[in-house]
């Protein structure tokens, strides 16, 4: 006959949501670009590198509230630590960029300007990053339909978005800065 025993939340043989959480946290670490370590000293050994990386692995489940403090230690939204569905990844791919052309923004150029244009395009970059779930902060690539908001918040036409965003040496170039 099965014994039934009680579950205890650090005590999992790596389920696959588990994985998949782990996987989450492991992304959102590396795009902040930290190592496990770094997490461990910054956060004043909050978070033990073996206990986030067992996290990671799908070794070892995290709590509610020690998840929501990853997130804040992060400063990521709780939710952006939990697995994404497969519906918006799909439509991810489907989405190329304006004309197959990408127009990869810097994010710590944007910041540092001032007025409302700017202030309500840092909004609206913020946003992105969430739906996107990247979390790198400091470049962030436009697609089509950004553009078509972006036109409009700097009041240009939707082929003219990738010159205005150079003459306001908000583009990261290849090779360059």
């Amino acid at each position: 006959m099965l014994m039934m025993r009680e579950f205890d939340d650090d005590d999992i043989s790596s389920s696959p949501y588990s994985r998949k959480v782990g996987e989450r946290l492991r992304v959102i670490r590396r795009q902040k670009r930290l190592s496990l370590q770094d997490v461990e000293a910054t956060s004043k050994d909050e978070f033990k590198a073996s206990v986030l990386g067992a996290y990671e692995r799908g070794e070892r489940a995290i709590s509610v509230p020690r998840l929501e403090r990853l997130a804040s230690f992060y400063n990521v939204p709780v939710e952006q630590l939990l697995p994404r569905d497969e519906q918006s990844v799909d439509n991810e791919k489907v989405d190329e960029g304006i004309a197959g052309r990408k127009l990869p923004v810097d994010l710590v150029k944007l910041s540092q300007l001032s007025g409302q244009p700017f202030e309500m395009l840092s909004r609206f970059m913020r946003m992105i990053q969430v739906q996107r779930q990247d979390f790198n902060g400091k470049v962030l690539t436009i697609r089509g339909d950004d553009a078509r908001a972006i036109a409009a918040m700097l009041d240009v036409p939707v082929d003219q978005v990738g010159q205005r965003l150079d003459a306001l040496d908000l583009l990261v170039h290849p090779g360059g800065g």
